[in-house]
């Protein structure tokens, strides 16, 4: 050991000799390709576990949910890359997922941290899930931050995509706990902030997941997986019918140039 830390590195995932792989203890050819779906897959890479068929759903119905969004930020990053180096579909596709941070796409990981907060005062203290919810998210506040999958620019009710995860989950027969959590957030917010915030999708995935066993420190992977399979989608299209040249033109198009000015020259003006 040096510095608290191993210097063998090991690993539990995946090892091979010159007629086998093996992942996370199965062999890959005999008895992964081909019967496991890439769903399953998923949850057995990052858990070393194959999932049952409550996880299985509801993991799918997660990366169904969040895999397209639209032109946001980060899919115009990922067209526009594409367009400047087409031969780096790559490239384009990392400059999508660079972008997945606090604001867009990480915060369901923050708000399945939260949400285990919760969880974890409310057994520690023998609170009910609403008089712990009030407690972290009077914290949150207190401390400036926001109250993460919570509100939309959209949908001001709930975000329709709520509804249908937490049908999955219920029809999947998960136990619910987190799922009474994120309502029991919903039902604290407007005391607490003057405002009726509704869930949305990134507290709904956090929810459903942490009912199944999934890993709360590999939250933040299943949105940029999802979204990759959308980026691939957005970038064939891109390949095929280019705007990412029209969307660099669109973000310039308005601007106006707010600093310093030469001496003696003035901007022309278009008539």
């Amino acid at each position: 050991m040096k510095i608290g830390k191993a210097t063998i590195p090991e690993s539990a995932i995946c090892t091979s000799d010159d007629e086998t792989i093996v992942v996370r203890g199965e062999n890959l050819c005999r008895d992964l390709i081909g019967k496991l779906g890439f769903v399953d897959y998923f949850f057995l890479l990052i858990t070393g576990r194959r999932p049952d068929a409550a996880a299985s759903r509801v993991l799918d119905a997660t990366l169904v949910a969040i895999a397209e969004h639209g032109l946001v930020p980060s899919v115009q990053a990922s067209r526009m890359t594409l367009a400047a180096a087409p031969d780096a579909l790559q490239g384009a596709v990392a400059a999508g997922i660079l972008g997945c941070g606090s604001v867009i796409l990480g915060a369901s990981e923050t708000a399945g941290r939260m949400f285990a907060r919760i969880d974890k005062l409310a057994n520690e203290r023998a609170l009910a899930l609403d008089a712990a919810a009030e407690v972290v998210v009077r914290e949150l506040r207190a401390a400036g931050q926001a109250v993460p999958g919570y509100g939309h620019p959209l949908h001001k009710a709930r975000d329709p995509r709520v509804a249908r995860l937490f049908e999955v989950a219920a029809e999947a027969g998960t136990a619910g706990r987190f799922r009474a959590i994120a309502e029991s957030v919903e039902q604290v917010l407007p005391a607490i902030t003057g405002r009726e915030l509704r869930l949305n999708v990134s507290a709904a995935i956090p929810a459903v997941l942490l009912d199944v066993g999934f890993p709360l420190d590999a939250l933040r992977g299943v949105p940029i997986l999802a979204r990759t399979a959308g980026l691939i989608g957005h970038l064939t299209e891109e390949l095929a019918q280019p705007i990412g040249f029209a969307l660099s033109y669109q973000a310039t198009r308005e601007l106006r140039y707010t600093g310093a000015l030469p001496e003696g020259w003035t901007p022309k003006t278009e008539t």
